[in-house]
């Protein structure tokens, strides 16, 4: 499914998919598009087996050639493994953590002149005129270079693996319906792949400074309203990684 969460005159924010695709067997995941007048940004991009589908939904939204980034919050093949396609299908560029440029090669990547570091103390990153996506460094968190991603128009949070559930666990839909319900989907990944609750306040603290109304993460369902909240709260609290062994 795909699902245009935010729209005004000049810009979208677009839930391009859901998880639901059979090619990502146990691990599915979710993709998104930003559009801003005539250009257009890619975050996480999944697998080489999302490819025909996502194409078909983008192709809704904006052409190819107004495609001009793709965001990839970090390393794991769920979403570099279809980036060589959409390299040579785009013009765009690819932004990464600098931690992880030398690894990309391995993903039979050709146009590595085309691939940018993200510095750890993250960046803007200028999509169409007069718009900046939020480049957020979230190190640690699950890997030791992620970068989320804001988008200051639309007021969503692209949190990468933070906040991912594990699916299906839980009758909630496509937001967060019942918090307290939905922990058991998202409370083993977080202890097991968040590498402390240090790294975790760090990062709640910084949210905190921003107008998030949806955090999307890269995996389950999506926060918005009173469960954004109860999701920071969870995690500033939450003994993880270290601290459980």
């Amino acid at each position: 499914m795909d699902k245009v969460l935010f729209e005004n005159k000049t810009h979208r924010f677009i839930l391009l998919g859901f998880g639901e695709s059979k090619e990502e067997l146990g691990i599915p995941s979710n993709q998104y598009l930003i559009v801003h007048d005539k250009k257009a940004a890619i975050l996480d991009p999944g697998g080489f087996g999302l490819f025909p589908v996502l194409l078909s939904r983008v192709l809704k939204y904006t052409k190819l050639s107004r495609i001009n980034a793709i965001i990839l919050s970090h390393q794991d093949p769920d979403i570099c493994g279809g980036l060589s396609i959409w390299l040579e299908m785009t013009e765009a560029r690819a932004y990464i953590s600098r931690l992880w440029m030398r690894f990309l090669p391995h993903y039979d990547i050709k146009q590595t002149d085309r691939i940018f570091g993200v510095p750890d103390e993250g960046m803007e990153l200028q999509i169409g005129t007069g718009f900046r996506l939020q480049l957020i460094p979230a190190h640690f968190l699950h890997s030791p270079g992620q970068i989320n991603v804001y988008d200051p128009v639309s007021k969503i949070l692209f949190t990468g693996d933070i906040g991912a559930g594990i699916l299906p666990c839980s009758e909630n839909s496509l937001f967060v319906e019942d918090f307290d319900e939905y922990i058991p989907c998202i409370e083993g990944f977080h202890k097991r792949y968040m590498a402390s609750n240090e790294a975790l306040r760090k990062w709640v603290k910084r949210v905190e400074k921003l107008d998030v109304d949806i955090i999307a993460p890269q995996h389950g369902f999506l926060f918005k309203g009173e469960a954004v909240e109860k999701l920071l709260r969870y995690l500033y609290d939450l003994k993880c990684g270290v601290d459980l062994l």
